[in-house]
C-alpha cells in the first residue's frame, strides 16, 4: 500500500523565470533568423554571378512567385497565418533581388 503522504506535490513554476527563459529563447531564434537572412543574401549574390554567366536576367518573376507559393504552403502546414508570411517572404525576395542587382 502506498501512503498518500509519499505523493509528490506538483511543482509550482515561477512565471517570471519562465518569461525570462522564453525571451532568451526568442532572442536566440532572432539571431538565427538574421544569420539565415545573411546566408540567403550571400547565396543571392552568388546567384547573380551565375545568372550573369548564363546570360539570364536578375529579375525572374516566375521564380519569385514560386518562392512565395512554397513559403505560403509551408506556413499553412505549420498553422501560421499565410498572409503575413507571404508579406515577409516578399520582403526577403526583395532583399535578395537587391543583393543580386548590387552584385551585377
Amino acid at each position: 500500500m502506498i501512503a498518500v503522504a509519499d505523493e509528490v506535490e506538483p511543482r509550482v513554476s515561477d512565471p517570471l523565470a519562465e518569461l525570462a527563459d522564453c525571451r532568451t529563447h526568442i532572442e536566440e531564434i532572432d539571431l538565427k533568423l538574421v544569420a539565415l537572412l545573411a546566408e540567403r543574401m550571400a547565396l543571392g549574390q552568388k546567384t547573380a554571378g551565375l545568372k550573369r554567366a548564363a546570360g539570364l536576367p536578375i529579375l525572374d518573376p516566375r521564380r519569385e512567385a514560386e518562392v512565395i507559393r512554397r513559403a505560403v504552403v509551408a506556413a499553412r502546414e505549420k498553422d501560421l497565418p499565410t498572409e503575413p508570411v507571404r508579406q515577409i517572404f516578399w520582403h526577403i525576395v526583395g532583399l535578395s533581388r537587391r543583393a543580386q542587382e548590387e552584385t551585377a
